[in-house]
């Protein structure tokens, strides 16, 4: 019997990337880019929204470049809007040939927010469609809140729906736009417009905020959905999107009789490295990516697995490239980089692998080796270096003293925009000290700092007491929340070199 193929897009680099404090670097977005396609093999990618920022046009240009030199261009998409011809102008200058136009699949959203009649939005939208075919563009369409518009009007629903399957598009995508569907109203749903519209080919965008997102995706595939909307580690605004991990899995164990094409095996290198580029920790008991998730630790289970693997399942590790654990209780030329690398299932351009080259160089200086857990925190702080502002502002030097018995204390010489400052401050820790006289600096110049509302600082698994630590501090101002990072073997030090970084961006 042939298997029914199902289209895999992900959209990490566009909806993922509104998960709070995520900011991906052009570096950045290339290089995911590359991974999810060569590596990962998912069908399409959806890489960022039309008109948001000189950054963003910059990466998708970056990122059509590339992928019309290896024939991946068909695969690229973009959100783009009803704003006649804006958005099509924009993606005729980035290079990009597929947008995914956002529309109203709701009569609330188009009578509140748009305040327009459904044939006054038709004629807008074929306005778009016709404008984007005469630039050489296909066009998905979004129905924006459409799991709303099946509960509360699925009269203009289907109206739209008569409307869209008369225009040259390729693909209409329902979002669960607020993550509110039930796994039986996902079926019913999907079952109905696939009946209605037989000929369509129709793709479920999830949302996970009941953390029903896998649930609706089984759901959507069994009733007929030909495409599937995915994030790596379930990034997205809010609660995030449907994960890719999970859904793949599920479909691979749940629905022999569907084929899709992405490698299970690549899952756990590409999670880990949008871990580390988004400073988004995994949790540990995520299904699987998740630290723990094959480690065992009772005791009886480990008896068990050497008896017949008593408890083993078909979510086997090495589907995903890793390897059962069991807990117990509680020198650097480019060759020998790029074998490590490899290892990981990364690859970098000559550039940026000179880049970390020399990063991991002076690294060893500080200690006596680095492991290759620590490549990903090295790979992280060298694209992040290669971000988009000018650096203004330097940490020229500073004390740090702390003694038994005595605050600690911090002098600190600051260089902004040529100008030398020098303070001292006393705190309740070597950062806060720094931070303390940081201050004294900033009010000299009649400035403000933004408010830490986040710190963490974290090592590489299985590293010893002289490993890598990287530090990421999430700061807030009155406009924006922001991240930087700092990787350094010293935790104040890292902590000071992601602060520096913030200097520049505000």
């Amino acid at each position: 019997m042939s298997k029914r193929k199902i289209e895999i897009m992900d959209t990490t680099l566009r909806d993922g990337e509104q998960t709070s404090g995520v900011s991906f670097s052009v570096s950045e977005k290339l290089t995911i880019s590359k991974l999810l396609l060569e590596e990962l093999h998912v069908d399409r990618i959806e890489i960022a929204s039309a008109r948001v920022s000189d950054g963003e046009f910059e990466a998708v240009k970056n990122i059509c470049s590339w992928a019309g030199e290896n024939n991946y261009l068909d695969k690229i998409e973009v959100l783009t809007f009803v704003d006649k011809g804006v958005s099509v102008d924009w993606m005729v200058k980035a290079g990009v040939k597929v947008q995914n136009l956002l529309t109203k699949g709701s009569l609330n959203h188009l009578t509140h927010q748009l305040k327009k009649t459904p044939e006054q939005h038709f004629a807008d939208i074929k306005q778009v469609i016709e404008l984007a075919q005469q630039n050489g563009i296909s066009t998905n369409v979004y129905l924006e809140d459409w799991s709303n518009g099946m509960r509360n009007s699925p009269e203009y629903v289907f109206q739209y729906l008569d409307f869209i399957s008369t225009q040259p598009i390729k693909r209409v995508m329902l979002p669960d736009t607020l993550g509110i569907l039930t796994p039986w109203e996902a079926s019913s749903f999907i079952s109905k417009v696939k009946s209605a519209y037989p000929d369509l080919h129709i793709d479920f965008h999830a949302h996970n905020d009941y953390d029903l997102g896998t649930a609706n995706i089984l759901e959507a595939v069994k009733a007929g959905i030909n495409g599937l909307h995915l994030t790596i580690n379930g990034m997205g605004e809010r609660a995030g999107n449907a994960p890719l991990e999970s859904a793949i899995a599920v479909i691979h164990d749940f629905l022999p009789e569907i084929e899709i094409n992405v490698k299970e095996s690549s899952v756990y290198k590409v999670s880990k490295l949008v871990e580390t580029f988004s400073g988004v920790r995994i949790p540990a008991n995520k299904p699987i990516t998740g630290d723990n998730v094959f480690t065992q630790t009772a005791g009886i289970h480990a008896d068990g697995d050497n008896k017949k693997n008593l408890y083993f399942s078909d979510l086997l590790p090495e589907r995903f490239g890793r390897k059962r654990k069991y807990a117990l209780g509680k020198t650097s030329g480019k060759a020998n980089i790029e074998k490590n690398l490899q290892e990981l299932g990364l690859k970098l351009n000559d550039e940026d692998l000179k880049k970390v080259t020399q990063r991991v160089i002076e690294l060893g200086d500080k200690k006596e080796t680095v492991t290759k857990e620590d490549l990903p925190y090295i790979i992280s702080d060298v694209l992040d270096k290669s971000s988009s502002y000018n650096e203004k502002v330097t940490v020229e030097s500073y004390v740090l003293t702390h003694s038994k018995g005595l605050r600690p204390s911090a002098t600190v010489a600051v260089k902004i925009d040529g100008e030398l400052f020098e303070e001292n401050s006393q705190g309740d820790g070597q950062f806060d000290a720094f931070m303390n006289a940081l201050n004294k600096v900033y009010k000299k110049k009649k400035l403000a700092l933004p408010k830490l509302v986040d710190y963490t600082v974290r090592i590489a698994p299985g590293s010893s007491t002289d490993a890598l630590c990287e530090t990421t501090i999430i700061w807030e101002t009155e406009n924006k929340t922001f991240t930087t990072r700092g990787l350094d073997s010293d935790q104040t030090v890292c902590a000071i070199i992601a602060t520096q970084k913030m200097l520049n961006i505000i």
